[in-house]
């Protein structure tokens, strides 16, 4: 069964600073105390809205530590690989426009 102990209070606190230093405005539904449950929601450059949420322990490799995060995009439909936290921002802030 997949697990979320590498999604801390500073983890958390890491994505937030990565993605208001993107320039990104974003918002959490609260559940830092239930991984499995949190997700950030995103609006990027363009408008568009998008969702971080945490891998599972299962997608967390021992060569890549920092890489917790995985965004996705569902209008039009983008998905990025687990990245860090900052690495997740730059993502979504570099992002293009639709076509």
């Amino acid at each position: 069964m997949a697990t979320f102990a590498h999604i801390t209070a500073a983890r958390c606190a890491q994505l937030g600073r990565a993605l208001t230093a993107a320039g990104l405005s974003w918002v959490d539904n609260g559940n830092q105390d239930r991984p499995h449950l949190l997700t950030y929601t995103v609006t990027d450059p363009h408008g568009r809205r998008w969702t971080i949420e945490p891998a599972t322990s299962n997608q967390v490799t021992p060569s890549r530590p920092a890489s917790l995060w995985q965004a996705v995009c569902t209008d039009p439909f983008h998905s990025s690989d687990v990245l860090s936290a900052r690495m997740a921002a730059a993502y979504i802030r570099d992002a293009p426009a639709a076509e």
